[in-house]
């Protein structure tokens, strides 16, 4: 299976403290789909009935514009979520979801979730937590889009990462998600050579690393350079 490693459902955030019991009662709640790489999972004039819940693999979150370029929103991988948004206020989703490796993912139905809910507060807690960090996101988004030097949109990209994916370790802060150059450059909007250029001006001056594993890792204190940022 392409991706990150399938995961467990006490792994998943929005279970978290969660009792082995009370997960054995979630999980009957669940049907696993399987979707394909570059297949179409949800559709931007969908309504869905339903949120989708990653364990294998991930997604990409993409606008389409009247001239068929394709903007990439988000990348959503193991453990996360989508889908909420429909889910919840029965309105169309606002962008469409694509299968960016096989991926297996489990579905539920808004008569189960709000059951759910019902018998298990903490999962109310856990998503509102989750939308709140989502909300932020946009903002960080909006403002690496209003920015003109390719050098600080990808170190706001890095930022966002970091909240998000990121490990602090001795030697700094890795990406926990892989991303190709393209990915990175449709999030950012920039061309894919940009995103090469500067990647590779980091790296050769040590500001980043190419881990063996293609994940990046940041220099301890490259996010409080030039945009003073930190996680």
């Amino acid at each position: 299976m392409a991706g990150r490693e399938s995961i467990q459902l006490n792994m998943i955030e929005l279970f978290a403290s969660l009792t082995d019991e009370e997960l054995d009662s979630i999980k009957n709640l669940l049907a696993v789909k399987r979707f394909k790489k570059n297949e179409v999972i949800l559709h931007e004039e969908d309504t869905s009935k339903f949120m989708y819940i990653i364990l294998s693999g991930k997604v990409k979150v993409v606008q389409i514009t009247e001239d068929g370029k394709e903007i990439l929103l988000a990348i959503h991988q193991a453990g996360e979520f989508f889908g909420e948004m429909s889910f919840i206020d029965g309105k169309t989703s606002p962008a469409t979801i694509v299968a960016a490796d096989d991926c297996v993912i489990n579905i539920i139905s808004r008569v189960e979730f709000y059951s759910a809910i019902d018998t298990h507060k903490q999962i109310l807690y856990n998503l509102l937590l989750i939308l709140c960090s989502r909300l932020r996101e946009s903002w960080d988004k909006i403002q690496l889009l209003n920015l003109k030097n390719a050098s600080e949109r990808l170190k706001i990209l890095f930022y966002m990462l970091s909240n998000k994916y990121g490990e602090k370790t001795s030697k700094g802060i890795t990406l926990n998600i892989k991303l190709t150059h393209q990915e990175m450059a449709e999030m950012t909007g920039m061309a894919r050579e940009t995103v090469t250029r500067v990647l590779d001006k980091w790296n050769k001056e040590g500001e980043i690393s190419i881990l063996g594993n293609k994940l990046i890792q940041l220099k301890a204190d490259f996010l409080q350079k030039d945009l003073n940022l930190s996680i």
